[in-house]
């Protein structure tokens, strides 16, 4: 099962497998280093609950397909709003910073990730 997603993993474009694991992941992983700033626990829940889901959807389907797109429209859009809330609070610089990437980075992922759901909604379920 490991190889069959690896073997998915590396049949995606070679920029979406530099999105995934250079910036994708690491920035949303680093959520948890904030858990104690304000609503820092909720935005690492949730930037970091989305990709579990994906960790079950890729589990169950063997691969990478369009269905991975859901979790993060699902969970990462009420989050970002959050972000925005937080973003206008009086809020650690560090931390400040840090929301900010999240934001940028999740906003990219957002509209890939809207157009990807939109193709698996019309059928397409095909495993990379």
């Amino acid at each position: 099962m490991i190889a069959a997603i690896w073997h998915s993993y590396r049949r995606l474009p070679l920029w979406v497998q530099l999105w995934v694991a250079v910036i994708l992941v690491p920035v949303n992983a680093a959520a948890l280093a904030f858990v104690t700033q304000p609503w820092g626990g909720w935005i690492a829940a949730m930037a970091v609950g989305a990709m579990l889901l994906n960790g079950a959807i890729m589990l169950a389907e063997r691969g990478f397909s369009k269905l991975m797109a859901l979790p993060h429209v699902a969970i990462w859009t009420p989050m970002l709003v959050l972000v925005l809330w937080v973003l206008a609070q009086d809020i650690d610089p560090a931390y400040r910073g840090y929301l900010l990437i999240l934001l940028a980075v999740d906003t990219v992922s957002l509209v890939l990730d809207a157009r990807d759901t939109r193709k698996w909604l019309s059928g397409d379920r095909e495993i990379a």
